[in-house]
């Protein structure tokens, strides 16, 4: 299997697409799973339709760069959009356990020898 180069776009098109806002909102990690929560609409840019089209079951922010084929900060920023208007959910994935949830080390090491000993 031979990898494409990832196709950046055209900036002026991803310019227009943005509405030439950059940055987008901390609010969706690369696993932050999608779920679109209505039909797209008359009139909606086609870049949101097409979102809400691959939505319609939980999808991960990453997978939506990657079938749009777009950086994943102009998807970040449509998928801000999206969220205010009420379009999409964001289903982030848990947050990591503390350190101090971990079991102890010495433990995991009394675990593997007693692995070897079997």
């Amino acid at each position: 299997m031979t990898r494409r180069p990832v196709d950046t776009g055209d900036p002026d098109r991803l310019y227009t697409i943005t509405g030439g806002r950059s940055r987008a909102d901390d609010a969706f990690d690369l696993v932050t799973l999608i779920v679109s929560e209505s039909a797209p609409t008359s009139g909606m840019q086609s870049e949101h339709t097409r979102i809400l089209d691959l939505c319609r079951h939980p999808t991960a922010v990453v997978e939506v760069a990657a079938e749009m084929r777009l950086p994943i900060t102009v998807v970040r920023i449509l998928l801000g959009d999206l969220l205010a208007m009420g379009r999409v959910t964001a289903r982030h994935p848990p947050a990591p356990r503390s350190l101090a949830a971990l079991p102890d080390s010495a433990l995991l090491k009394e675990v593997l020898h007693g692995l070897r000993n079997l």
